[in-house]
């Protein structure tokens, strides 16, 4: 998977040394250790961007910042985009730890016809995580296009990583609802379906997914009482099997 290059990413050739080297120091410092020496909390941020994406594309860009601020009570998250769309293309940015720049990437970016590339995404995930302490991802799409077995063959690796899916599903296509819930079951994690009409519900989904990778199950219950969509996901995570 190749990396998405963004204004963000590198120091500007045109600007001057004093503010190269402030941008550099500003950068190092939100990708710090926490005090005490404790790691960031890592979050894969997945969307399909694909054609018929762009209306959520563009919500998610306006709420994406609600993972920072849940994430930021429980030590702060770093996170990754990673995006597929068109033909073949399929890729991952660098890991930021301020919404801004999220955004500054997100919105250099548009939608493009073609299918989903799901497997990719999982593939991706499975790599990071045998690299780097990794809880969580979080998808959001509308369809599937691959053999869903395949998919759920990766999603069990996942599993056995210990990095949950957070399946977060809009439209009502029912294969990509059994998809959807078959991966978020094998890997422990939890399925919701939102509407892009209502953009409070993936609001408060992109709070909760957050608030578990920074904080695990406890993260999570803290922020239930205040959140109908974190009382869901934890009960659909913490749900017997039969």
């Amino acid at each position: 998977m190749t990396e998405k290059k963004d204004p963000n990413r590198s120091l500007s050739a045109g600007g001057s040394p004093g503010s190269m080297i402030d941008s550099f120091l500003d950068e190092a410092k939100r990708l710090a250790p926490l005090e005490g020496g404790a790691p960031r909390a890592r979050l894969v941020f997945a969307l399909d961007a694909t054609m018929s994406r762009q209306p959520t594309w563009d919500l998610a860009c306006r709420v994406q910042g609600e993972m920072f601020a849940a994430a930021g009570k429980a030590g702060g998250l770093l996170v990754q985009l990673v995006y597929f769309r068109g033909f073949d293309e399929c890729r991952s940015s660098r890991w930021v730890a301020d919404p801004r720049a999220l955004t500054n990437l997100m919105t250099t970016i548009t939608c493009r016809g073609g299918q989903t590339q799901i497997g990719r995404v999982l593939r991706h995930i499975r790599g990071t995580a045998s690299q780097t302490p990794l809880k969580a991802f979080i998808y959001v799409g509308d369809a599937i296009e691959e053999p869903i077995d395949h998919l759920c063959s990766l999603a069990g690796e996942l599993g056995l990583l210990g990095v949950k899916a957070f399946m977060f599903h809009e439209g009502q296509d029912p294969d990509a609802a059994r998809a959807f819930q078959e991966i978020a079951r094998l890997t422990g994690g939890a399925y919701a379906r939102f509407d892009a009409s209502a953009p409070q519900a993936l609001t408060e989904l992109l709070r909760a997914a957050a608030a578990y990778a920074a904080g695990g199950t406890e993260g999570l219950t803290h922020l239930a009482p205040q959140s109908e969509q974190a009382r869901r996901l934890l009960t659909a995570m913490t749900r017997r099997e039969p």
